[in-house]
């Protein structure tokens, strides 16, 4: 099939590399100039595990392009995904405005019947006005093009967005014609054929979806950080709790392993505009809300920890951080809880000395731009020279089995802050470190 994908960031990239991967004729559009010319050279602007040799042999196969023209796009494709970006609001809302200028230039430049599909996450109602700034166009144009707008809410995780979107779980479609769902189903067909896995619903039924798989996800990570907060006050090891609820099948493991707090460019953004969309329907959405204030305060805890430990004037001392990006194998630091670990410390005096294994150049260049107590090193184990004490933040797979021999040499002192429970806690103390984690009161 013939498709066009507008946007070139984490969900357009990976939609349009994974549909020229089985085949199809991709166009990835986007009016970055720059961008567009490195991916035609293979120079990809985020890092995903995989995509990167995909995207160069499909572009040297011919079956994925690159451009800047929208209309070229839309004269040789059948089907067309928007997924531009979709920013947060002041108040919370999605901001549709790249959405709805996306769909302006469908509706001034498209020649033949097309159906669009939102792959953006939107709220609740966007299709409707997706439809009507097209219509608004063709008739500004005098012509009648049949088209269809189709819902079709990502659920890649970042890290594994490869093989989310080869083998995912559900294919969710949203559509009112029969010609679209069709034509979505016969797109999707290779995606799906060992197990059938394509969900066809209303559209805005499609919309909600997105919302509210991200949105229980939250939850669970929100729900079971407040479970360890209490675990630490009562005296339980949340750990063993985690084991004791997560073997009941209906609760099951995924999502409830404590730590310092969830970020990302989904979860926050998505919680936050569900609770808008919620609002703005007359219903105060009262565990939606509460989800992102736990997740909020979660992100402090870690540094409460230290700052129970050395005090709250840190003007002398040196801290380590290992792992910057808000989860592993992904350079994004959006929502990161690294962010505000290290913004608790310095803004008291601290110094830290920050290693990850992708993102310290998100983190230099945007995320910490400008705090001048943030040194950069070329390996953990260089973070570790000379702090007061280690922080997890980010459980990268090369930290799950370090040198403790070389840590407690290279450390000031050997104390260990961390903020995923990465660890054994009676194996720690015994190698002679100071040991903290999340829901585990210091007495047990």
């Amino acid at each position: 099939m013939k498709i066009s994908v507008v946007g070139t960031g984490y969900v357009g990239l990976v939609t349009g590399t994974c549909f020229a991967e089985m085949g199809n004729r991709v166009i990835c559009v986007d009016i970055d100039d720059k961008k567009i010319e490195n991916l035609k050279r293979g120079v990809i602007p985020i890092y995903e595990p995989g995509l990167e040799p995909m995207v160069k042999e499909n572009y040297e196969k011919g079956t994925l392009d690159f451009t800047t023209d929208i209309k070229y796009a839309l004269e040789n494709s059948e089907i067309l995904f928007i997924a531009v970006g979709t920013p947060q609001g002041e108040d919370g809302s999605a901001d549709l405005q790249y959405v709805l200028k996306v769909a302006e230039q469908i509706g001034a430049n498209m020649t033949h019947e097309m159906i669009v599909v939102d792959k953006s996450t939107v709220p609740v109602g966007t299709a409707d006005k997706v439809k009507a700034v097209i219509e608004r166009e063709l008739s500004k144009r005098g012509e009648k093009i049949p088209f269809h707008v189709v819902s079709n809410p990502e659920f890649l995780k970042e890290g594994s967005a490869i093989e989310d979107f080869m083998k995912p779980d559900r294919v969710v479609i949203g559509a009112e014609s029969e010609k679209a769902k069709e034509a979505m189903k016969e797109l999707y067909a290779p995606f799906t054929h060992n197990h059938e896995r394509f969900i066809a619903m209303d559209v805005r039924s499609a919309e909600m979806t997105k919302y509210a798989a991200n949105a229980i996800l939250a939850t669970k990570i929100s729900f079971m950080n407040e479970i360890a907060n209490i675990c630490e006050r009562v005296g339980a090891d949340v750990n063993k709790v985690r084991v004791g609820i997560g073997s009941d099948r209906r609760i099951g493991y995924s999502f409830i392993y404590p730590g310092c707090g969830y970020g990302g460019s989904c979860f926050p953004k998505d919680v936050q505009a569900l609770n808008k969309i919620a609002l703005d329907a007359g219903y105060e959405p009262k565990i939606i809300q509460a989800v992102e204030e736990v997740n909020r305060e979660q992100k402090r805890v870690l540094a409460k920890k230290v700052l129970s430990r050395f005090g709250e004037n840190l003007s002398d001392r040196v801290f380590a951080v290992w792992g910057l990006s808000f989860k592993p194998e992904t350079d994004d630091m959006r929502e990161a809880s690294s962010i505000t670990v290290i913004n608790e410390l310095t803004k008291r005096g601290a110094k830290i000395k920050a290693y990850d294994p992708k993102a310290m150049d998100e983190a230099r260049e945007h995320y910490l731009k400008g705090n001048e107590n943030v040194e950069y090193v070329k390996s953990k184990y260089d973070a570790l020279d000379g702090a007061d004490a280690m922080l997890l933040v980010t459980e990268w797979k090369e930290f799950r089995s370090p040198d403790f021999k070389e840590m407690k040499q290279r450390l000031k002192t050997p104390i260990i802050f961390d903020g995923r429970n990465q660890f054994n806690r009676e194996k720690m103390r015994k190698k002679g470190f100071e040991y903290y984690q999340i829901g585990v009161p210091d007495s047990i």
